[in-house]
């Protein structure tokens, strides 16, 4: 496979730093580190898989130069004092010895830093918060930016000391030097504001007492929002003009983008394309002749080769994707890139647990981020029968994992197909890559051969006790929910109807029913979540006129950050009609009858209407199972959206954990 993509496997030297391959980790936060701030063994465990997968260059996360002041995070990593050499030094250590080469990312969050975890005001280049309904920052005197400049400066030279290969100067995404770099954010009237060059002084002073203390042969990296796709930001023609004033000193450049509020264009939405910010790299190095890294949505190994072969980058920047996946590099170098589990670019493990409620991060697809797959070199130590009924996600996950320790395993699915409602969802055009996470479990389950798959087969007591369980894997999944609200039930999902669950519009979607342009249309969706969004999502960019109904305050209410941002600038510029705290009453065949606040009532008319109210667990023989396998010799688990309906990353997480069930059980 090396061959086939000559141009990831090309090595790359930056001064004295030597890279084995083109493909860089991209920081990104975890909330792994310590209390303190030092970096934990949990860390050091993460971020070893990834150097033991292949991985050239690993940028750690982004470590403070001036805490609390400049903190970012709960657990943020530190590097503002000597005392934190030690530990990263360790790091180095570790991810060296298989061959990678690290760096870490140093900055000060600025605006973007929260009084409730720091004690203190923030700081900015002005007294405007970094995303709307922020905390108002207080402006820095010049006193202070150059005290900033030094800290950045000693904290390179930490990161020198401790066996770093490279530092990276973090002037993007919303935090401090972006926010001098920003005319929406720099108002200042001194001389660091008005003008680019204004504007760009302190990052030039920043890189260059960098650069002082590394010394002429350490690479610095400059991570940039080139383009902040925000109205009255900089463009990437506004960002090329600024560069000129600091890009003598740096060595590659991070091309990167958006800002906190249009954070879908930082951690890339899932309906945008793999490889979709390269232009602007390639806009970078063409002005500059510098050594430029691109990121976004990069899963596919083909993308990322020709990215390198038409020489938009040098460096292909994956952050995600390794997350998901830590054997990335080594799949496509020595193995069959059907096996990556590529990253479904959800942003729920990893963003929505970090940013949106301050936990560790997790993955949808990959329910071993931190323990990494050594569970296959374990095996069962007697004959153990396992029996997974439903194939989806949950269902193929457990089975797998359960044919990988040696269990003899029986998948019995009623469906033609295999994947489950993330198979169905996936048919959406914006939801697309979502099928390659069914399609990946389904590869990997066709290669075991202990593996059973039966499909098109309703599961029976009599067909389960005939394959001898040991365990028995319930993973029924979910329904839509339709209440017993007055109409509903009498003119859903009906033939030539106009009123439809959210799978009988992905039938429609799949037969190319709905016109391409519905100007003219209405469309009414009841149903402020997931899949109420995903409807509106797929008809407003089509012209037609939307309005989406929730009782609850809110619309959106526990999606990830990154999603929402996307979807209400979606909603924004197409003028979609938001009614919250409205109930709907009847369903009629051309209008839902709802209840506004104020107690009124209205009929909402409509083109097309759906009820996207959520999904139902649906367990139809999970009684059964239970009533006739309770003899203490069978385990029966529940897993999924079987349990209760949720999302696909609870569901992967119970199913691996039919491994606890194995070792309980003693077949492990």
């Amino acid at each position: 496979m090396k061959n086939e993509y000559k141009h990831i496997f090309e090595p790359f030297t930056v001064k004295r730093m030597t890279m084995k391959n083109r493909i860089v980790m991209t920081p990104m936060g975890t909330n792994y580190g310590e209390q303190n701030g030092e970096m934990s063994f949990l860390h050091i465990n993460y971020y070893e898989q990834r150097a033991k997968g292949g991985t050239g260059l690993i940028i750690v996360e982004n470590a403070s130069v001036f805490s609390p002041q400049g903190s970012n995070g709960t657990t943020q990593l530190r590097i503002d004092h000597d005392s934190y050499i030690p530990r990263l030094y360790k790091l180095c250590e570790t991810v060296h010895k298989h061959g990678a080469c690290i760096a870490i990312q140093i900055n000060h969050a600025g605006a973007s830093a929260q009084a409730q975890r720091t004690g203190i005001q923030p700081v900015s280049a002005s007294d405007i918060p970094s995303k709307e309904g922020g905390e108002i920052p207080r402006p820095l005197t010049k006193e202070e930016i150059l005290e900033i400049v030094e800290k950045y400066g000693k904290a390179a030279k930490r990161a020198q000391t401790a066996g770093f290969d490279a530092v990276e100067i973090h002037a993007g995404h919303s935090y401090l030097l972006s926010q001098f770099l920003s005319p929406l954010t720099n108002k200042r009237t001194d001389e660091f504001g008005g003008s680019p060059q204004n504007r760009a002084r302190f990052a030039k002073l920043v890189i260059e007492e960098v650069r002082r203390q590394v010394g002429p042969f350490f690479p610095i990296f400059v991570r940039l929002s080139a383009d902040e796709f925000m109205e009255g930001g900089n463009t990437l023609e506004d960002t090329l003009e600024y560069l000129q004033y600091f890009e003598k000193e740096v060595d590659v450049f991070d091309v990167s983008a958006g800002l906190n509020g249009s954070i879908q264009y930082q951690i890339d939405a899932n309906y945008l394309a793999d490889g979709w910010r390269s232009y602007m790299a390639k806009a970078v190095r063409e002005r500059y002749n510098k050594p430029c890294m691109t990121m976004g949505n990069i899963r596919d190994p083909r993308i990322a080769d020709d990215i390198l072969a038409r020489g938009d980058a040098d460096l292909i920047g994956i952050g995600r994707g390794l997350i998901a996946d830590p054997e990335w590099v080594n799949k496509v170098e020595f193995g069959d890139v059907q096996d990556i589990r590529k990253c479904i670019s959800c942003n729920i493990g990893c963003a929505g647990h970090r940013i949106g409620i301050n936990r560790p991060i997790r993955c949808t697809i990959n329910p071993g981020v931190n323990t990494g797959e050594d569970y296959r070199k374990k095996h069962v130590k007697r004959q153990c029968n396992v029996v997974v009924i439903g194939a989806g996600t949950a269902g193929l996950e457990a089975a797998c994992t359960a044919a990988e320790v040696g269990c003899t395993t029986f998948v019995i699915e009623k469906k033609p197909y295999l994947g489950g409602l993330a198979a169905e969802i996936s048919k959406i055009p914006d939801k697309n890559r979502l099928a390659d996470f069914p399609n990946y479990l389904i590869h990997r389950a066709e290669k075991m051969k202990n593996l059973f798959i039966f499909k098109n087969t309703e599961a029976t007591i009599e067909q389960i006790e005939s394959l001898h369980p040991d365990i028995i894997v319930n993973a029924t999944g979910s329904s839509p929910l339709l209440p017993p609200i007055k109409g509903l039930h009498d003119v859903i999902d009906k033939e030539n109807g106009k009123v439809s669950s959210i799978l009988n519009m992905i039938n429609h979607v799949v037969s190319c029913d709905y016109p391409e342009d519905m100007s003219g249309k209405k469309v009414v969706v009841i149903g402020g979540g997931a899949v109420g969004l995903d409807v509106v999502e797929y008809f407003a960019p089509r012209g037609a006129d939307v309005s989406i109904v929730e009782m609850m305050p809110i619309i959106g209410n526990g999606i990830d950050p990154v999603s929402k941002t996307g979807t209400f600038n979606l909603m924004e510029k197409h003028g979609v009609k938001q009614l919250t705290d409205t109930a709907l009453l009847e369903v009629k065949e051309n209008s839902f009858l709802v209840k506004n606040p104020d107690g009124s009532e209205e009929e909402l008319s409509f083109d097309y209407g759906f009820v996207c109210l959520g999904m139902r667990a649906n367990n139809p023989i999970l009684k059964q199972l239970q009533d006739n396998f309770d003899t203490g010799k069978t385990e029966i688990m529940n897993v999924g959206d079987s349990v209760r309906a949720r999302r696909i990353i609870e569901g992967t997480e119970e199913a691996r954990n039919i491994l606890n069930v194995l070792d309980k059980r003693n077949f492990i």
